[in-house]
């Protein structure tokens, strides 16, 4: 399962991938993060580890990263391979994350991407876990609206000159 989507920025390639390649700044856009309080506030290279912290509703949990592209004004990556509510202790590849940054016109075309990577999840285990995570929604229609609004959030802080 993939799910992607782009958006126009009326800014640099560079200027956006600085602070996307900073897990600490995901907050800003993101409608589920909430910080990344470990190996982040800064522009991550790869092999980098981070934990993010999230929250949908009253869930919250933590997760551990690693950076796999970080080629700035062009590409930010990272899988998350670890999950838990105050520690990531649960083990396995569980998503990808891409950020591809491409010039066009006076700005950036930024593209998300979410890869499922739960291939190692009985399926049942998959389905339950993704029905209750998304009060019933399927996953990928659920990532593809949380990508949407971060996209926006992004593009709306870049262009106010936030960013």
């Amino acid at each position: 399962m993939i799910v992607s989507d782009s958006v126009e920025v009326a800014a640099a390639p560079e200027k956006i991938w600085a602070q996307v390649s900073d897990p600490a700044q995901m907050p800003r856009w993101s409608p589920e993060n909430t910080g990344a309080p470990l190996g982040a506030g800064k522009p991550l290279t790869v092999g980098d580890v981070f934990h993010g912290t999230n929250k949908r509703g009253a869930a919250r949990w933590t997760t551990r990263c690693q950076v796999t592209a970080a080629e700035p004004g062009k590409v930010f990556a990272f899988d998350v391979l670890a999950i838990g509510v105050k520690n990531p202790r649960l083990r396995g590849k569980i998503a990808s994350w891409s950020y591809t940054f491409e010039p066009v016109g006076s700005g950036t075309r930024v593209t998300e991407t979410w890869t499922d990577l739960r291939t190692g999840w009985p399926d049942w285990a998959a389905a339950a876990f993704d029905k209750v995570a998304t009060r019933g929604n399927l996953f990928s229609d659920f990532q593809r609206r949380n990508i949407a609004k971060t996209l926006a959030n992004l593009k709306a802080d870049f262009e106010a000159g936030r960013g």
